[in-house]
């Protein structure tokens, strides 16, 4: 599958049929690798020029804004399918994958009747897809909280024995809990733990014998329990801090072991479910929004061809991939099929237009970018932008 197409439009001067016939046969002599189809606009309706000139100033900005949409659920697909360890087999619109649909468009009557204004069906389009949006960042940030509160439990079961959660490292019998006496966690460098067994019983007084045990090590530092009574408690934990060992305040409860446990395990189901409803959305959203916007891109190939070449409409509109090599190629094939007289004939058809309402607008406005002079187009050439005989501009799938 491409991940790259062109739609453009050619003026017609006789049949359309023609015109085609001759794309194809140009594309198949001299760069017979690339994909060409044609792209079925239906006969929209029209309008005023100035609706025509209004809309064409925000279509570009429409495009780039429905493109991010559709990238941004993509991506968060590829993110949860990896995650999930799914192997992704295409995304699909209704079923049929995204290049097929693109390149068997056939407009939507249902959804988006041809017989209203345009404005109002790129308004609506507009309005689908930024509702889409905004329930994907809603989704999203429920999802990411999950997440956040796993990772949060993780790094503390997980971390360094300095900050974390040590319940599922302790043992009931690992502590002695009585009227006398008390059991102490403490944290040793894994490079003092000879100096630790050396020193504990003499921190201070009434420390029980020979009852330091190592209960858990990792890489920096090591678990170890000591008994003594209660009324010392205090003071080794000072002594114990002056040489460098850190007492943990500790309090084992089956209780709250238990209930952290099963915090975790809903936590892990919340995760998993919300993980798949997510992806579940994203696919029919991904879809609901490709649709969407190559409807747009229907119109907006439709607005610009009428701005280009004049009334009555009469354009091919065609998609193409080619490769990277075959570019410069494949636009001096559209351009030989591009009359040259073609600009000439649009920029007269504005003038005509605006010179009949000049008492209103004075001076007439300067023309849309698509009508450039030969100096003009070489001098945007030489700037790096597209300037072509023809209307073209390009979906970028991923």
């Amino acid at each position: 599958m491409a991940s790259r197409y062109w739609v453009v439009s050619l003026p017609v001067h006789n049949s359309a049929s023609t015109l085609w016939n001759q794309l194809q046969d140009q594309i198949s002599k001299h760069s017979f690798d690339t994909p060409l189809y044609r792209f079925n606009i239906p006969n929209l309706r029209v309008g005023t020029l100035d609706s025509l000139l209004s809309l064409s100033d925000d279509l570009a900005k429409s495009n780039t804004f429905m493109e991010g949409v559709s990238h941004k659920i993509r991506r968060q697909i590829e993110e949860l399918e990896r995650i999930s360890g799914v192997e992704s087999s295409g995304l699909t619109v209704d079923g049929v994958p995204v290049d097929s649909y693109l390149t068997r468009f056939v407009w939507d009557e249902a959804k988006y009747p041809t017989m209203s204004p345009l404005k109002e069906i790129v308004d609506g389009i507009h309005g689908q897809v930024a509702k889409i949006e905004d329930d994907l960042k809603v989704r999203v940030s429920e999802y990411n909280n999950i997440r956040s509160q796993l990772n949060a439990i993780n790094r503390k079961q997980t971390g360094s024995l300095a900050v974390r959660d040590l319940s599922n490292l302790v043992k009931p019998e690992d502590i002695i809990t009585s009227e006398h006496l008390t059991t102490l966690l403490a944290i040793v460098s894994k490079y003092s733990q000879k100096d630790w067994l050396a020193s504990y019983e003499t921190l201070t007084n009434y420390v029980v014998p020979r009852s330091s045990k190592k209960l858990y090590e990792d890489n920096e530092y090591a678990l170890y329990t000591v008994t003594l009574f209660n009324r010392v408690a205090d003071n080794f934990r000072t002594s114990a801090r002056e040489k460098g060992f850190q007492i943990r305040d500790f309090e084992y409860s089956p209780e709250t072991h238990e209930g952290r446990k099963q915090e975790l395990d809903k936590l892990m189901r919340d995760q998993e479910s919300l993980r798949g409803s997510l992806l579940q959305w994203c696919y029919t959203s991904y879809g609901e929004v490709f649709s969407s916007w190559m409807h747009f891109c229907a119109v907006r190939l439709f607005a610009e061809s009428i701005l280009r070449y004049g009334l009555p409409p009469s354009f091919l509109a065609c998609v193409l991939a080619p490769s990277v090599k075959a570019e410069k190629k494949v636009r001096s094939i559209l351009e030989g099929l591009s009359d040259s007289t073609n600009r000439q004939v649009a920029y007269n058809f504005y003038i005509i237009v605006f010179g009949l309402k000049s008492v209103f607008l004075n001076p007439i406005p300067k023309p849309p970018s698509y009508w450039k002079s030969e100096d003009d187009v070489g001098m945007a050439a030489l700037a790096g932008e597209d300037a072509h005989p023809y209307v073209s501009f390009t979906i970028n799938l991923v």
